[in-house]
């Protein structure tokens, strides 16, 4: 997949450098507006390279129409990223003529390259069986059996099982129709020896993890990578990876994957639309704080310790909508909660102000939030951050499952009902973000949050 990765990147800046060059020859742009836009080239590459890995298509178990669509949206997620570019940067040399040409150049590019590279590897598959990589697989049990599966399924460039040894002392058996079974693993050696051979699998459960050393030490004889399937433990949707510290090679399970890449271009998200947002709404945060401070005394500003991504304590902001001894008098009216769970919700709290009740339906009170985004304790897109108080109250273990993320201004819970849904529903909805988490899904909920935000459907 790297080749496939750099094959990418490489037609996205040729494709870039071949578009500018044609509207130069046809006269729309001037030797001057040419070299301003060749100045975007390394944007291109960075764009590209970031944008390259889970949106271009493999080369293989695909159809024509998904390879066609994933190279339509790759093209589109980079001439995007140009455009944002563009805009923020106040480039106006930018043309649309060459960006158009560009990303339909682009995805043509990429689609035929694929094609290319199936017809040219794929067609040839039982002539030249030889040079797809031979992996001899130990152990037989259903694991093996779907790794081996999956294995063949996930692979570009063509591989070949070429036998499995059993982990118990067997006579020779070859299954008709399947990969044949070449013994136990006693014959390691004679068959590293006799056979080639470009990978070892060992797919061995617990009880036998005893018989990776001399099985490892065999293949090191022979110069033959060694790879170790490494689900140990068996955690639903968790990410292993094998990371090397000094000398020791560590096994990290981690039961919230993170996708590091795309975090941090959410990140970036984050920051490139609340800076604008904050100085967009100026105005609104002042008018906010004078109707405030002349309802009721207290300072302006509302902050609650909450909890937020792996459990750190932060103080999230709030345009103060109560009167300033609110906590206080929450023990006196905690008999009065309207709401299921640990959570307290009160449609007629008489601690709410005047202000206060309009800036909570009009979701004023939670713009302060844009602070805590720009200083990377919240998100725009998240889970929403509870006291120390609501969580110390959740019933099960998985639900603290939210704190891997970092919290939001916005989840589904706010395009999904707000307020109006009980406390298992709000966290199955975040369990259900955080599972499925992605950068168009964050995209889809901004788009669908301003709706819901205008009807204020739900809102306390």
């Amino acid at each position: 997949m790297k080749l496939l990765h750099a094959q990418d990147v490489f037609i996205s800046v040729f494709a870039f450098l071949i578009s500018v060059n044609v509207f130069l020859w046809l006269g729309r742009v001037n030797i001057e507006g040419a070299l301003d836009h060749l100045q975007l080239t390394p944007f291109v590459l960075l764009l590209s390279w970031l944008a390259t890995k889970g949106t271009v298509p493999g080369l293989h178990g695909k159809r024509m129409l998904v390879v066609s669509w994933l190279a339509i949206r790759y093209a589109g997620v980079v001439v995007i990223g140009i455009l944002a570019i563009a805009y923020f940067g106040k480039l106006e040399f930018v043309s649309r003529y060459v960006l158009g040409l560009y990303g339909f150049m682009l995805a043509s590019g990429i689609l035929a390259n694929r094609l290319f590279l199936r017809w040219w590897y794929f067609s040839g598959r039982r002539e030249l069986p030889d040079n797809f990589l031979q992996v001899l697989v130990i152990g037989t049990g259903n694991r093996a059996r779907r790794l081996m599966q999956t294995y063949q399924d996930n692979s570009e460039w063509g591989i070949k099982i070429i036998g499995m040894l059993d982990p118990k002392p067997i006579q020779e058996h070859r299954g008709e129709g399947e990969v044949p079974i070449l013994g136990d693993i006693s014959l390691i050696r004679k068959i590293l020896t006799e056979e080639v051979v470009d990978e070892v699998i060992i797919c061995l459960p617990r009880s036998l993890l005893d018989d990776v050393h001399e099985l490892v030490e065999a293949c090191a004889e022979e110069a033959v990578v060694v790879k170790f399937l490494a689900d140990l433990y068996e955690v639903e949707g968790a990410e292993v990876a094998l990371q090397q510290i000094g000398t020791w090679p560590i096994l990290t399970i981690n039961p919230a994957p993170k996708q590091e890449r795309s975090l941090v271009i959410k990140r970036v998200a984050d920051l490139l639309i609340t800076i604008p947002l904050m100085i967009l709404l100026s105005p609104v945060f002042l008018l906010t704080a004078i109707a405030i401070k002349l309802e009721s005394r207290g300072p302006v500003f509302f902050q609650q310790p909450r909890i937020g991504l792996n459990k750190r304590k932060f103080n999230m902001i709030k345009f103060r909508s109560m009167y300033a001894d609110a906590e206080q008098r929450l023990a006196e009216i905690e008999h009065l909660n309207e709401a299921e769970g640990p959570i307290f919700k009160m449609k007629n709290d008489p601690r709410v102000t005047r202000v206060g009740r309009f800036i909570r339906r009009t979701s004023i009170d939670e713009l302060p939030q844009l602070i805590n985004v720009l200083i990377g304790q919240m998100s725009l897109i998240g889970p929403r951050p509870m006291s120390t108080r609501d969580v110390s109250r959740f019933s099960k273990g998985v639900q603290r499952a939210r704190f891997s993320v970092r919290p939001g201004l916005a989840c589904l819970r706010e395009i999904s009902g707000r307020s109006a849904l009980s406390f298992d529903q709000w966290l199955a909805l975040d369990l259900k973000y955080i599972n499925e988490w992605s950068l168009w899904l964050d995209l889809k909920i901004l788009i669908l949050l301003i709706p819901a935000v205008l009807k204020g459907d739900g809102a306390s």
